[in-house]
Protein backbone atom coordinates (compact mmCIF):
# COMPACT_ATOMS: atom_id res chain seq x y z
CA UNK A 1 0.00 0.00 0.00
CA UNK A 2 1.10 3.60 -0.72
CA UNK A 3 0.54 6.63 1.59
CA UNK A 4 0.99 10.16 1.17
CA UNK A 5 4.14 11.71 2.63
CA UNK A 6 3.29 15.31 4.61
CA UNK A 7 6.45 17.62 5.80
CA UNK A 8 6.15 19.53 9.08
CA UNK A 9 3.63 22.10 7.95
CA UNK A 10 1.32 19.21 7.66
CA UNK A 11 1.03 19.96 3.59
CA UNK A 12 1.66 17.13 0.87
CA UNK A 13 5.00 16.85 -0.61
CA UNK A 14 3.62 15.45 -4.07
CA UNK A 15 5.91 11.82 -2.68
CA UNK A 16 4.32 8.84 -1.76
CA UNK A 17 5.74 6.07 0.40
CA UNK A 18 5.51 2.39 -0.17
CA UNK A 19 4.14 0.18 2.97
CA UNK A 20 5.36 -3.16 2.48
CA UNK A 21 1.81 -5.25 2.89
CA UNK A 22 3.11 -8.26 4.89
CA UNK A 23 4.40 -5.74 7.96
CA UNK A 24 1.53 -2.95 8.00
CA UNK A 25 -1.83 -5.03 6.00
CA UNK A 26 -1.25 -8.35 7.49
CA UNK A 27 -4.91 -9.71 9.84
CA UNK A 28 -3.91 -8.87 13.53
CA UNK A 29 -3.27 -11.49 15.76
CA UNK A 30 -4.89 -10.42 19.42
CA UNK A 31 -3.32 -12.85 21.36
CA UNK A 32 0.36 -12.13 20.49
CA UNK A 33 -0.78 -8.85 21.24
CA UNK A 34 -2.02 -10.07 24.66
CA UNK A 35 0.78 -11.98 25.55
CA UNK A 36 3.36 -9.03 24.24
CA UNK A 37 1.66 -6.43 26.29
CA UNK A 38 1.35 -8.85 29.41
CA UNK A 39 5.66 -9.03 28.87
CA UNK A 40 5.98 -5.70 28.81
CA UNK A 41 3.59 -4.93 31.61
CA UNK A 42 5.19 -7.24 33.59
CA UNK A 43 8.62 -6.72 33.10
CA UNK A 44 7.84 -3.43 34.50
CA UNK A 45 6.71 -4.36 37.46
CA UNK A 46 9.56 -4.16 40.30
CA UNK A 47 8.56 -6.93 42.56
CA UNK A 48 9.70 -5.50 45.97
CA UNK A 49 6.25 -6.37 47.84
CA UNK A 50 6.96 -7.57 51.12
CA UNK A 51 5.03 -8.46 54.24
CA UNK A 52 5.39 -10.38 57.93
CA UNK A 53 4.67 -13.66 58.52
CA UNK A 54 4.12 -14.66 61.97
CA UNK A 55 7.72 -16.00 62.22
CA UNK A 56 9.21 -12.64 61.18
CA UNK A 57 6.97 -9.93 63.57
CA UNK A 58 7.84 -8.76 66.85
CA UNK A 59 6.22 -10.57 69.86
CA UNK A 60 6.96 -13.21 72.46
CA UNK A 61 6.42 -16.56 71.13
CA UNK A 62 4.74 -17.79 75.19
CA UNK A 63 1.37 -19.16 75.38
CA UNK A 64 -0.76 -16.58 75.81
CA UNK A 65 -4.03 -18.76 78.14
CA UNK A 66 -4.15 -22.25 79.05
CA UNK A 67 -5.22 -24.77 75.68
CA UNK A 68 -8.07 -25.89 77.38
CA UNK A 69 -11.07 -24.93 79.88
CA UNK A 70 -11.24 -20.95 78.71
CA UNK A 71 -14.11 -21.51 76.84
CA UNK A 72 -12.19 -19.50 73.46
CA UNK A 73 -10.44 -20.74 70.85
CA UNK A 74 -7.25 -21.97 71.35
CA UNK A 75 -4.28 -19.32 70.96
CA UNK A 76 -0.38 -20.27 70.73
CA UNK A 77 1.23 -17.29 70.10
CA UNK A 78 0.79 -13.06 70.07
CA UNK A 79 1.96 -13.55 66.83
CA UNK A 80 -0.80 -15.23 65.53
CA UNK A 81 -2.61 -13.37 62.49
CA UNK A 82 -5.93 -13.92 64.40
CA UNK A 83 -4.57 -11.05 66.74
CA UNK A 84 -4.21 -7.40 65.95
CA UNK A 85 -0.39 -6.75 65.44
CA UNK A 86 0.27 -10.45 64.31
CA UNK A 87 1.51 -11.59 61.04
CA UNK A 88 0.17 -11.61 57.83
CA UNK A 89 -1.30 -15.30 56.07
CA UNK A 90 0.42 -15.71 52.50
CA UNK A 91 1.19 -12.51 52.45
CA UNK A 92 3.54 -11.26 49.34
CA UNK A 93 6.84 -11.44 48.70
CA UNK A 94 9.63 -10.31 47.09
CA UNK A 95 9.91 -12.12 43.36
CA UNK A 96 10.38 -11.41 39.46
CA UNK A 97 7.05 -11.18 37.30
CA UNK A 98 9.03 -11.41 33.82
CA UNK A 99 8.61 -13.85 32.11
CA UNK A 100 10.09 -15.09 28.46
CA UNK A 101 8.52 -14.75 25.13
CA UNK A 102 9.28 -15.92 21.77
CA UNK A 103 10.88 -13.55 19.48
CA UNK A 104 8.43 -14.15 16.68
CA UNK A 105 5.76 -13.75 18.59
CA UNK A 106 6.72 -10.05 19.55
CA UNK A 107 7.34 -9.73 15.90
CA UNK A 108 4.20 -10.98 14.89
CA UNK A 109 2.22 -8.73 18.12
CA UNK A 110 4.17 -5.48 16.85
CA UNK A 111 3.39 -5.58 13.65
CA UNK A 112 -0.52 -6.54 14.32
CA UNK A 113 -0.40 -3.44 17.08
CA UNK A 114 0.48 -1.52 13.49
CA UNK A 115 -1.72 -2.91 11.19
CA UNK A 116 -4.64 -1.85 13.81
CA UNK A 117 -3.65 1.74 13.05
CA UNK A 118 -3.39 1.07 9.50
CA UNK A 119 -7.00 -0.45 10.00
CA UNK A 120 -8.24 2.95 11.76
CA UNK A 121 -6.52 5.14 9.50
CA UNK A 122 -4.34 6.56 12.57
CA UNK A 123 -0.68 7.18 10.59
CA UNK A 124 0.88 9.78 9.35
CA UNK A 125 4.25 9.50 7.69
CA UNK A 126 6.22 12.88 7.60
CA UNK A 127 9.36 13.54 6.04
CA UNK A 128 12.75 13.66 8.03
CA UNK A 129 13.07 16.55 10.11
CA UNK A 130 15.29 18.09 12.81
CA UNK A 131 15.41 20.52 15.26
CA UNK A 132 18.39 22.93 15.75
CA UNK A 133 17.77 23.32 19.76
CA UNK A 134 15.19 21.74 22.16
CA UNK A 135 11.96 23.73 21.51
CA UNK A 136 8.76 22.37 22.81
CA UNK A 137 7.24 25.25 21.56
CA UNK A 138 8.37 24.68 18.14
CA UNK A 139 7.67 20.95 18.19
CA UNK A 140 3.92 21.67 19.23
CA UNK A 141 3.56 23.32 16.19
CA UNK A 142 4.10 20.97 14.68
CA UNK A 143 1.67 18.60 16.26
CA UNK A 144 -1.07 21.29 15.43
CA UNK A 145 0.14 20.91 11.67
CA UNK A 146 -0.39 17.30 11.69
CA UNK A 147 -3.40 17.85 13.39
CA UNK A 148 -2.28 14.92 16.18
CA UNK A 149 -2.02 17.88 19.05
CA UNK A 150 -5.63 16.82 20.58
CA UNK A 151 -4.39 12.95 20.57
CA UNK A 152 -2.06 10.37 22.45
CA UNK A 153 0.62 10.48 19.83
CA UNK A 154 3.62 8.20 19.05
CA UNK A 155 6.71 9.39 17.26
CA UNK A 156 8.77 7.07 15.37
CA UNK A 157 11.45 8.52 13.85
CA UNK A 158 14.31 6.16 12.39
CA UNK A 159 17.29 6.82 14.59
CA UNK A 160 17.71 8.42 18.16
CA UNK A 161 17.57 12.27 17.86
CA UNK A 162 18.04 14.09 21.06
CA UNK A 163 16.84 17.57 19.98
CA UNK A 164 13.35 16.49 18.88
CA UNK A 165 13.18 14.12 22.14
CA UNK A 166 14.30 16.63 24.18
CA UNK A 167 11.31 19.21 22.73
CA UNK A 168 8.95 16.63 23.25
CA UNK A 169 9.53 15.69 26.92
CA UNK A 170 7.10 18.08 28.14
CA UNK A 171 4.40 17.19 26.62
CA UNK A 172 2.37 14.59 27.90
CA UNK A 173 0.14 13.26 25.01
CA UNK A 174 3.81 12.79 23.01
CA UNK A 175 6.19 10.62 23.23
CA UNK A 176 8.89 9.93 20.24
CA UNK A 177 10.81 6.64 19.95
CA UNK A 178 13.14 5.54 17.74
CA UNK A 179 11.95 2.94 15.00
CA UNK A 180 14.50 -0.14 16.70
CA UNK A 181 12.77 -0.04 20.02
CA UNK A 182 9.30 0.42 18.98
CA UNK A 183 7.22 -1.62 21.50
CA UNK A 184 3.31 -3.41 21.00
CA UNK A 185 1.93 -1.33 24.18
CA UNK A 186 3.45 1.83 23.34
CA UNK A 187 1.47 1.41 19.43
CA UNK A 188 -1.80 0.35 21.21
CA UNK A 189 -1.55 3.07 23.57
CA UNK A 190 -1.40 6.56 21.25
CA UNK A 191 -4.58 7.31 18.91
CA UNK A 192 -2.00 8.25 16.88
CA UNK A 193 1.24 7.03 14.93
CA UNK A 194 3.18 9.14 13.25
CA UNK A 195 6.40 8.15 11.15
CA UNK A 196 9.35 9.27 9.86
CA UNK A 197 10.39 8.40 5.89
CA UNK A 198 13.41 7.24 7.85
CA UNK A 199 11.56 5.10 10.05
CA UNK A 200 9.41 3.41 7.36
CA UNK A 201 13.10 1.65 6.23
CA UNK A 202 13.81 0.34 9.37
CA UNK A 203 10.87 -0.87 10.10
CA UNK A 204 10.70 -3.10 6.87
CA UNK A 205 14.02 -3.78 6.85
CA UNK A 206 13.34 -4.83 10.34
CA UNK A 207 10.01 -6.64 10.19
CA UNK A 208 11.14 -8.42 7.15
CA UNK A 209 10.34 -11.86 6.12
CA UNK A 210 14.15 -13.81 5.29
Amino acid sequence: MEIKVLNISGQETGRMIQLDDSIFSIEPNDHAIYLDVKQILANGRQGTHKSKQRNEVSGSTRKLKKQKGTGTARAGSIKSPLFRGGGRVFGPVPRDYSFKLNKKVKQLARKSAIAYKVKDNAIVVVEDFNLDTPKTQQFLSICNNLKVADKKTLFVLGDVNKNISLSSRNLQQCKVVDASSINTYEVLNAKALVLSESSVDVLNKMFKVS
